[in-house]
């Protein structure tokens, strides 16, 4: 093994949020190569958590059993397979991944700019925002199961909606393929520039949160309800529903998960009172 080994580390410092427990194991590999020999030594009954950028998932208080696998800084390769084939493994943040192939002339995933996380949290949950989503452009993609074995699998294997992904079980998502049309760099560079001013102008960038909490709930959005119901400020000790998107919960410095996860319960128990919606997570919480 040539990767990165912790034991007992806190999670907080692995999470957007900057909250959560400690990590019996955490393992940060070099390649995937190591990652496959780590794989191999383990347990089959050892529990995993896979984290990248740890933007879509709130760690309890406790902590998670078992190993957690980090990407992020990790499996960063990114390559222009042929004209129009890009390959970009699990770690590859995705703002990194849409700035590369504007840069390219390449058009179509522009939109993942504005995604706060990496292409295996992308690929995982089908991540999306202003009317785009990561699998609208994936041709095939490389996974590994707990026992290291890497697999090369066509997009025809997966069923995908809003953020929403099935598949094959005990696999986990290594790299993805994307298949894009030849554009104009100078205007998808531009795009990109508009989606992330625009980005700023309305989301609580720059501050501890996750992303957006909850998914949106047909034909409604999850922010208009929320805001609706007044919620805007609300607070459960130091976590506090954003002013400036009622669909961000920001860390003000102190919140614990526990803090976090209360307010999101208060959140969905006064929008279903007030509207009779059951909001739905977007967020993944863990332990």
């Amino acid at each position: 093994m040539r990767g990165r080994l912790l034991k007992n580390v806190s999670l907080s410092e692995y999470t957007s949020w900057r909250v959560g427990g400690p990590a019996e194991t955490l393992y940060v590999p070099s390649d995937l190569n190591d990652l496959s020999v780590f794989l191999k030594q383990l347990p089959e009954d050892e529990p995993l958590l896979w984290l990248g950028l740890g933007s879509n998932v709130l760690v309890r208080d406790s902590g998670v059993k078992g190993v957690v696998i980090v990407t992020q800084g990790a499996l960063h390769s990114i390559a222009q397979l042929d004209e129009v084939t890009i390959r970009a493994e699990a770690g590859v943040a995705c703002a990194q991944l849409a700035r590369y192939t504007a840069r390219l002339g390449l058009t179509g995933i522009e939109f993942m700019a504005g995604i706060p996380g990496t292409v295996g949290g992308a690929l995982a949950m089908n991540a999306g925002c202003w009317g785009g989503e990561t699998w609208q452009t994936v041709m095939q993609v490389e996974t590994m199961n707990r026992v290291g074995e890497q697999q090369v699998r066509p997009a025809s294997d997966y069923q995908t909606g809003y953020r929403h992904v099935a598949g094959p079980k005990e696999e986990w998502f290594v790299a993805g393929y994307f298949k894009l049309v030849p554009g104009e760099k100078a205007r998808s560079l531009a795009e990109i520039h508009t989606l992330l001013e625009k980005r700023s102008a309305s989301q609580p960038t720059g501050l501890p949160n996750c992303g957006s909490v909850f998914r949106n709930p047909t034909p409604d959005y999850a922010a208009r309800l929320i805001e609706q119901c007044g919620l805007k400020g609300v607070q459960v000790g130091d976590a506090i529903v954003s002013e400036k998107h009622a669909n961000f919960i920001i860390n003000q410095g102190k919140a614990t998960a526990s803090d976090i996860e209360a307010l999101i319960a208060k959140i969905i128990d006064n929008v279903f009172q007030q509207h009779g919606v059951r909001l739905m997570t977007e967020v993944c919480i863990i332990g």
